[in-house]
């Protein structure tokens, strides 16, 4: 599902490594393009989504591992096929959930709708990440960020931009995330 950006490595080769060298083909066991939703790039493609599949290959993929990431490709209710959602597939993951979100305008919405989406059929959502955060966020930025922690009664926290799409520069801005305390 990914489409090349130029100086920017395929998600799934930047993750893989990012996740200490693991084979591309276990971060993501099926890859499309152009970048359009799941389901239509699998029905372009001729070769349809196996929920199973995905399953085993994240179980696979964070056995051993101290943590297990897994992507959402857009967000919890864009499907995967004819009737299943990303949502399902967390569901049947069983994982808590960070939420990733834009700081700027319609954020507010958007991320509580993602909130209620994921609590509604239980599944615990850890916190929201805001990102890219600037270095100067706008009275806006700042509000909605308040405003996210108190009506969706979760965490917020934020995550600048990092220089380069490589793991070590990924790695140092995520430094300032309590991974810790949300994996625990």
């Amino acid at each position: 599902m990914d489409e090349p950006v130029p100086d920017h490595p395929a998600d799934h080769e930047l993750l893989a490594a990012a996740g200490g060298g693991v084979d591309p083909d276990r971060v993501s066991p099926y890859r499309f393009g152009p970048a359009v939703s799941p389901h239509l790039a699998a029905e372009e493609h001729g070769t349809p989504i196996d929920p199973g599949v995905l399953v085993v290959a994240a179980r696979t993929a964070g056995a051993g591992a101290d943590a297990l990431i897994v992507e959402g490709v857009g967000g919890l209710l864009v499907p995967l096929g004819d009737t299943y959602l990303v949502r399902d597939f967390a569901v049947m993951l069983g994982l808590p959930m960070l939420i990733a979100a834009r700081p700027g305008l319609g954020t507010i919405n958007h991320t509580l709708l993602t909130i209620e989406a994921a609590r509604s059929v239980g599944l615990e959502v850890r916190a929201v990440v805001l990102t890219p955060w600037p270095e100067h966020p706008t009275a806006m930025q700042r509000s909605n960020l308040a405003t996210i922690e108190r009506l969706g009664e979760v965490e917020v926290a934020t995550l600048a931009r990092a220089e380069h799409a490589t793991p070590s520069a990924l790695a140092r801005v995520g430094e300032a995330l309590p991974l810790d305390r949300w994996l625990a």
